[in-house]
């Protein structure tokens, strides 16, 4: 994926932080999923006073996605931002969800300690858990 292309995903990360619900950790988190077939879909974080509760920007950009064309089209490239200015790679729930849905050179771009850093999906999260069924039933 080309630097513009990877700009143009942050900045539709940052918009959506700028719609977080964050009244408790004041953390304001925005993502946007790019798919294999260019849509764009984003989300932020949403908090509950119950934390556990809560649910991230990836996630929540993840699910609209699915919910509004089904879950065929796969992701390409990830951005994560907030608008707090710490570094903030996805987590390992969302990292875990995604899994999923990504294509196999996937890549992810997030604040880091010095910067924006972009790596593959597969460098962030290079053993996840999947369930490979054991053969049918009969």
């Amino acid at each position: 994926m080309d630097a513009d292309a990877l700009e143009r995903l942050r900045e539709a990360a940052m918009e959506a932080a700028g719609r977080a619900y964050a009244p408790y950790s004041k953390f304001y988190v925005g993502a946007a999923l790019e798919f294999d077939d260019g849509s764009v879909f984003t989300g932020c974080n949403v908090e509950n006073v119950s934390y556990g509760l809560t649910s991230c920007a990836e996630r929540n950009a993840l699910f609209r996605a699915i919910s509004e064309r089904g879950a065929g089209p796969k992701i390409v490239a990830v951005a994560v931002t907030n608008r707090n200015g710490a570094p903030c790679p996805p987590c390992g729930a969302c990292r875990q969800v995604m899994s999923e849905f990504v294509t196999a050179d996937a890549v992810v771009t997030f604040p880091g300690e010095r910067g924006w850093e972009t790596r593959t999906f597969a460098e962030i999260f290079p053993l996840s858990f999947s369930f490979e069924p054991q053969g049918g039933t009969e």
